[in-house]
């Protein structure tokens, strides 16, 4: 359960950072076109599916990675995992 919690939070950060900086440079370009400062409706739904895609994406890869270093652990150093 461990490692889903770390990959969830990871995950939930990176996406997080993504999806605003997207949406940044969406009101930046929408600024730079018409002059004025508005946040269209859509640009918070995209901001939303870009968070979701993104956070799918790195949930389910951050989650392999570590299975994969927990794995990798135990099996580099099997007398340290007996004495824990």
């Amino acid at each position: 359960m461990k490692p889903n919690l770390k990959a969830c939070g990871q995950a939930m950060v990176t996406a997080l950072v993504n999806a605003v900086l997207a949406v940044a440079l969406m009101l930046l370009v929408e600024f730079a076109i018409s002059g004025t400062f508005q946040i269209p409706v859509p640009y918070i739904w995209a901001g939303a599916v870009i968070w979701t895609v993104i956070f799918a994406a790195q949930f389910l890869r951050r989650r392999h990675l570590c299975r994969v270093d927990e794995e990798c652990g135990q099996s580099r150093h099997p007398e340290s995992a007996s004495k824990s």
